[in-house]
């Protein structure tokens, strides 16, 4: 590997990482969503793992196929622009329809239950809605993450492909993925275990409205641009 090769992997994994750590939405819904959801250690991490991977991979293929095709990197910049002011829209709505949703369970009076527990209470067709919206969250989630650009990782391809070195482009996009999906993991999993530590249980029962306006504040940062 030469050094210009080594200084594009190396620049790939840095930009990966301070990307992901700065940019709250890769991390926040899903810690938010573990605890409102009741999600297992191990869930949590084989779900920001999936959206992950299909964050980074959606970007990728884009990617190969302007270079493929000769796109010029505002062209495609352009298009990770667009997508990225979408995926925030969706993040948006994702968050006040789960917030419309939780309200509503506050408002008739239905008592917090986590979908572990979701058949341990009897109250008809309210575990059938649990057990619905906890199958449902997760893929909205992926879908919303697959949308979501890396905007960044577009012109770090645009040197070797230029130089005709695939072989430079699959480490490019191999140092980025490990440093934005290491990012993402350990940022979650670290703040979902310590948010176990902390024990606030008069807000239990809010927890959905809360994950809810995380998510939502999550989009709103994005459409900042932060």
């Amino acid at each position: 590997m030469d050094s210009e090769v080594s200084l594009l992997v190396v620049t790939a994994f840095s930009v990966g990482l301070l990307h992901t750590l700065m940019g709250p939405d890769h991390y926040v819904p899903f810690v938010a969503m573990s605890k409102a959801n009741g999600w297992s250690l191990r869930k949590t991490f084989l779900i920001t793992s999936i959206c992950g991977i299909g964050h980074v991979l959606g970007s990728v293929v884009i990617g190969s196929i302007g270079l493929v095709l000769g796109t010029a990197v505002f062209h495609l910049e352009s298009l990770e622009s667009f997508r990225g002011d979408g995926a925030a829209w969706l993040l948006i709505g994702f968050g006040l329809a789960y917030l419309t949703w939780a309200v509503a369970r506050l408002m008739r009076g239905i008592p917090h239950t986590h979908e572990h527990h979701s058949f341990d209470h009897s109250h008809g067709g309210e575990n059938v809605d649990q057990s619905t919206r906890s199958s449902v969250t997760p893929w909205v989630l992926f879908l919303i993450f697959v949308f979501g650009p890396c905007e960044v990782l577009i012109p770090l391809l645009m040197y070797p492909a230029a130089e005709a070195n695939f072989g430079a482009v699959l480490l490019v996009v191999s140092s980025f993925t490990l440093a934005t999906l290491g990012t993402m993991l350990t940022a979650v999993m670290a703040l979902t275990y310590g948010l176990r530590l902390v024990k606030l249980p008069h807000l239990h029962s809010y927890s959905h409205a809360t994950a809810a306006i995380a998510v939502i504040g999550c989009g709103t940062l994005m459409k900042v641009g932060l």
